[in-house]
């Protein structure tokens, strides 16, 4: 959520010839991420919960790549590049960290 927050902030000072392009992607990929495992949490086994999860991770590399790319375009400073970069990597630590967790609890379950 943190994350989601801080895009939206630097999104704002995006062209607004890109609000329905790279402002819109970098944001709706952002918000997937919270919202895949808030669903993944609401589904009935850890399986599925995985599954969500990895789509979250997924929705993390996308927004890692339109990072990169909205600063090679010249719309955020290095200062605020860096400063998504790291909490996005930050937040792919979590989600493989996640992950491990549910495979540990996946094993589990299978004895």
């Amino acid at each position: 959520m943190d994350f989601t927050k801080q895009v939206y902030e630097a999104t704002s000072f995006f062209p607004k010839s890109e609000l329905y392009g790279l402002t819109s992607q970098l944001r709706r990929a952002a918000v997937s991420i919270a919202c895949n495992i808030a669903e993944g949490c609401g589904r009935r086994s850890q399986s599925e919960l995985r599954q969500f999860v990895h789509i979250a991770l997924g929705s993390a590399q996308e927004c890692e790549t339109l990072i990169l790319l909205a600063y090679r375009l010249g719309f955020v400073q290095q200062e605020a590049q860096d400063a998504l970069a790291s909490s996005i990597r930050s937040v792919s630590r979590m989600l493989h960290g996640l992950l491990r967790a549910i495979d540990v609890r996946i094993r589990q379950s299978e004895h």
